[in-house]
């Protein structure tokens, strides 16, 4: 059944599914679609477009869809906005600014778990099954593949790309690439393999072991990336999760890949 507190301003063109709860003081303008048993606590203010799946609830103070912080855009210019999934946590003050480019919205995957003050710049996107811990920042054009964990207060540079179900370390700065399945442990290296993450996530152990020895020959030896690539290849062949970590390596980059700091040994990161 829906549910509108009679405190809440809803612009014309909100579109509410069944099932939507939304409480005192909440404030949604421009067009704003929510799924199915969407909740907004209460204080929530969505400047759309916006777009929220089913289950997903907002806690008091989060702000989606206002515009991007980007001197080169100006209000009133288009935008694709903003999009999140399905049985999202929204917590206290979190903030999703709009795409300042048509390509895609800001995006924010499925079972996403945003803590207290965390800000998700224009143009970022997220996976599914995302955790970030309060105070994450995550600057414009981010992208973070599915199963990260970022600790409290951890900040990622524009333009960064971070690989499926690597860790970020609290309070850490990050300004190159993270290669997934990596512990970003301290500014601008990866520490190791996530293995307890992997081991979590049901991966076998001799491709662990495999990931293990990709990452002493590519990331643990300081080297050219023509020659981090050859060395990584031919293990890709024996190991699909080696392929996607070789993969990642070999993408386009504009921000470089972090290289290891210790290579033999996986350490434990504190969220």
């Amino acid at each position: 059944m829906l549910s509108v507190h009679s405190s809440a301003i809803l612009g014309k063109h909100v579109e509410l599914a069944d099932n939507v709860t939304i409480g005192p003081h909440c404030v949604l303008d421009g067009r704003v679609k929510l799924a199915a048993g969407v909740t907004l606590l209460n204080g929530v203010t969505i400047q759309g477009p916006v777009e929220i799946g089913e289950g997903t609830t907002l806690y008091p103070g989060a702000c989606i869809g206002f515009p991007p912080q980007d001197v080169k855009f100006k209000i009133g210019m288009d935008t694709p906005g903003v999009r999140i999934g399905k049985n999202c946590l929204i917590r206290e003050h979190v903030t999703i600014h709009a795409a300042s480019k048509m390509e895609h919205p800001t995006t924010v995957g499925d079972n996403c778990f945003l803590m207290v003050n965390s800000h998700l710049g224009h143009d970022v996107v997220i996976g599914d099954n995302i955790t970030m811990v309060n105070g994450v920042l995550l600057a414009g054009h981010v992208t973070v593949g599915n199963n990260v964990t970022m600790g409290g207060a951890a900040a990622v540079h524009q333009f960064v790309r971070i690989g499926r179900l690597a860790m970020i370390s609290g309070l850490v700065a990050v300004a190159m690439d993270v290669p997934p399945f990596c512990i970003a442990g301290a500014r601008n290296t990866v520490a190791g393999l996530n293995a307890v993450g992997l081991r979590r996530n049901g991966v076998p152990r001799e491709d662990i072991t495999l990931l293990r020895k990709a990452f002493r020959v590519g990331l643990g030896v300081r080297q050219p990336r023509e020659a981090m690539l050859a060395a990584v290849e031919p293990i890709s062949k024996e190991s699909a999760f080696v392929k996607e970590f070789y993969d990642f390596l070999a993408a386009p980059t504009k921000r470089g890949i972090a290289p290891a700091r210790m290579a033999e040994e996986d350490e434990p990161a504190h969220a």
